[in-house]
């Protein structure tokens, strides 16, 4: 049994391109969209959903803590920290290993992109507060914005949002080519329920990425960052 319950699914929405055969589409989406006041655009970094709690610092299944070497400064973190979360769960990309993108110009390796507090998603400006009480960043915010009125003119614009390089100068890590960003992730801005995700949070992925092969993981390499030590998480 988990100590933790786990992120869940993001749902993708209907013309994201890069789903495959687990994956859950929110195929209603434009009637939960329209009923949120503001949203949030975040760049999908390719990385490893982790999770710091008072429990320890799990991987996206959550059924035990994590013990991957991509994990250990994480897990050295935690330990400082651990005595301060009290009921925040943190999830984080954890970015620490390679996966199918290299990000040439990474600035941190774990970036917060929810905090969840007795069962209920904490806000978006909420989630900013607490990561930055831990010295973590967040992930990439594209921008805030209220829904558009049309849905084409929305899903136009998130294409092209995510035709964009993303952040942090992304290269395929087989070919070492520049390539496009993972994807986006929109959330409502504000706080919402547990058993609401679904209705709050929609993601598009790229065609062809590859999201649940784990072949990174047999011979897998360390992001390089754009320095090395700093005051940030990993100092190795």
């Amino acid at each position: 049994m988990a100590i933790s319950q786990k992120y869940g699914r993001t749902y993708h929405y209907p013309f994201s391109p890069g789903t495959s055969s687990d994956d859950r589409i929110q195929h209603d989406y434009w009637d939960h969209l329209k009923k949120i006041p503001q949203l949030v655009h975040t760049e999908k970094l390719d990385g490893e959903n982790n999770c710091l709690s008072r429990y320890g610092v799990f991987a996206r299944s959550h059924a035990a803590q994590a013990v991957s070497p991509w994990t250990e400064s994480l897990r050295r973190f935690w330990q400082s920290i651990k005595n301060d979360l009290g009921p925040l769960e943190i999830f984080l990309e954890n970015l620490y290993a390679i996966h199918s993108i290299t990000y040439r110009q990474l600035p941190h390796r774990f970036f917060v992109f929810a905090v969840r507090e007795n069962g209920r998603w904490l806000s978006w400006e909420e989630t900013k507060f607490y990561a930055a009480m831990l010295a973590l960043p967040v992930v990439p915010e594209i921008s805030v914005f209220t829904p558009a009125m049309e849905r084409t003119a929305f899903e136009n614009e998130v294409k092209t949002i995510v035709a964009g390089r993303g952040g942090f100068d992304p290269h395929d890590a087989g070919n070492e080519r520049p390539t496009i960003m993972e994807g986006i992730v929109t959330r409502n801005t504000d706080s919402y329920a547990q058993e609401d995700f679904s209705r709050n949070v929609f993601k598009y992925v790229r065609k062809g990425h590859v999201q649940t092969d784990e072949h990174w993981t047999r011979n897998w390499k360390r992001a390089g960052l754009n320095y090395e030590g700093g005051n940030y998480v990993d100092h190795q």
